[in-house]
């Protein structure tokens, strides 16, 4: 994220959150119940998306987990069409050799 988009994110919210004001001004609530109203609406919505990060952060959903996935995933393919079809063989047998180890401890 660029840091002007930090402050047009910055500036929206503060533009929102006297929206919400005038909003719940024009509903019919004074003044101070009406910034308690629009700071409650702001909270809430702050909570949720820290909550919605918390959980991307904790189940690494994230952008730089994606694309480090995508970069292991295409090294690999790479070094896979590279191989001969000999070492793919070995390479399988190798393989299968583990699953038999693996089995067996089991």
């Amino acid at each position: 994220m660029r840091r002007i988009d930090v402050f047009l994110i910055g500036i929206g919210l503060f533009v929102g959150g006297g929206a919400l004001y005038a909003g719940f001004q024009a509903a019919g609530l004074d003044g101070l119940d009406a910034g308690i109203w629009a700071q409650g609406v702001l909270v809430v919505g702050l909570v949720g998306w820290l909550l919605t990060y918390l959980t991307r952060a904790l189940t690494k959903n994230m952008t730089y987990n994606q694309q480090l996935k995508d970069y292991e995933d295409a090294v690999l393919q790479k070094r896979l069409d590279e191989m001969t079809p000999a070492q793919l063989e070995q390479l399988q047998a190798e393989i299968e050799q583990e699953k038999k180890v693996k089995s067996s401890t089991d």
